[in-house]
C-alpha cells in the first residue's frame, strides 16, 4: 500500500465509481480497477460492495478512508515543509459558527487572494468538537472559545467577543438569571463553550433551567427567542449579521462573564506554513483592532 494506492481509492469513493475516478485521475479504467483489486488483496479485505456496476464502500473501506485522508494530508504537509515554505496544499480549518459568520469573510477573502495555492476547507462546529478534531489530526487548526488548557495545543488569541443575552422583544431588563421570565435555554450541542457559560451563569445564581432546546444555527436561535420560547447567549458581533430588526431584546452581562477571547489552536510543534500565515494574519488584525480603540 502506497500513497498512490490511497489516492486512487479515495478518488473512487469521492467520485462514486471507477469511470469518474479514472477521468479525474487521467487514467484508463482498467488501471484503476486493477489498483483497487491489488489494494484489496494486500489488505485481505473487500473495500467495496459490488452490485453490478455500482460500488458502495464497505465497512473496512470506510475505516481505510479515514486513514487515507490523514495520511495524504500528512504527505501534503511533508511536501510543503521541504519546499520553499510558501503556503500551498490543503488547509483543514475549523471555526465556531458565529466566528465564521461575523469575523471570517473579509479575512478569508484576503487569505485566498494572497495564497491562491492553498485549498482551504472550512468546517464549523462547537468548541469541544473542534478541539477534539485538532487533537486527532482531522483539522489542521480551528478558531474556538478560549482559554484552551491542553499541553498538546498552541493557542493564539484572535478575536475579542462580547456575549449578550438575547430574549423576546417584550422582555423586561435582565440583570441576573432571576429576571428571566422563561428559563428555557436556546443553545447548541453540549460541546458549545457559550452554552457552558450560559448554564454556569444560571447555576451561580441558584437557578435551574427548565428546558434546554438544542438548535443548529443562530438564525434558528434568534427566531425562537423572538417567538418567546427562551433566551440565548450570542456574540454581539454576530447580531449585525443577522436579521434582528427589533424582533428580540438585547441585554448586557457583567464584563467578566461577557468577555470571551476566540483563539486559533493547532497542535504543538512546527505548524504547516498555511497555519503559520493564518495565525500571523489573525494576530495582525487583532493588534490593529486594539490600536484603533
Amino acid at each position: 500500500m502506497d500513497l498512490d494506492d490511497l489516492t486512487i481509492f479515495r478518488t473512487v469513493v469521492r467520485e462514486g465509481g471507477i469511470t469518474r475516478a479514472a477521468e479525474k485521475l487521467h487514467r484508463v479504467q482498467s488501471n484503476v480497477t486493477t489498483r483497487i483489486r491489488q489494494l484489496e488483496e494486500s489488505l485481505g479485505v473487500e473495500l467495496f460492495v459490488r452490485e453490478g456496476r455500482r460500488l458502495m464502500v464497505s465497512p473496512p473501506g470506510r475505516v481505510l478512508l479515514d486513514y487515507a485522508d490523514r495520511l495524504l494530508a500528512l504527505a501534503d504537509e511533508a511536501r510543503a515543509a521541504v519546499s520553499d515554505g510558501r503556503p500551498r496544499g490543503r488547509l483543514r480549518f475549523g471555526s465556531m459558527e458565529s466566528t465564521a459568520a461575523a469575523r471570517l469573510p473579509a479575512l478569508l477573502a484576503r487569505f485566498h487572494a494572497d495564497y491562491p495555492d492553498v485549498q482551504l476547507e472550512l468546517r464549523t462546529g462547537a468548541t469541544g468538537t473542534l478541539i477534539a478534531e485538532v487533537i486527532d489530526g482531522q483539522l489542521d487548526c480551528a478558531l474556538v472559545s478560549g482559554p484552551v488548557h491542553d499541553p498538546r495545543l498552541v493557542s493564539v488569541p484572535a478575536f475579542d467577543e462580547e456575549l449578550v443575552v438575547v430574549a423576546p422583544a417584550c422582555h423586561a431588563p435582565i440583570r441576573s438569571p432571576r429576571d428571566l421570565k422563561a428559563r428555557t435555554l436556546l443553545t447548541f450541542e453540549p460541546g458549545c463553550a457559550y452554552r457552558q457559560r450560559l448554564q454556569a451563569w444560571l447555576v451561580a445564581d441558584g437557578i435551574v433551567a427548565e428546558r434546554v432546546v438544542e438548535l443548529s444555527s443562530y438564525h434558528a436561535m434568534i427566531g425562537c427567542a423572538a417567538s418567546g420560547m427562551g433566551i440565548a447567549f450570542v456574540p454581539r458581533s454576530l447580531l449585525a449579521c443577522l436579521p434582528v430588526d427589533g424582533s428580540v431584546s438585547i441585554h448586557e452581562l457583567d464584563a467578566a462573564l461577557a468577555h470571551v477571547v476566540t483563539v486559533l489552536i493547532h497542535r504543538v510543534g512546527q505548524p504547516a506554513a498555511s497555519v503559520g500565515v493564518l495565525a500571523g494574519m489573525l494576530q495582525s488584525s487583532r493588534e490593529a483592532a486594539v490600536h484603533s480603540e
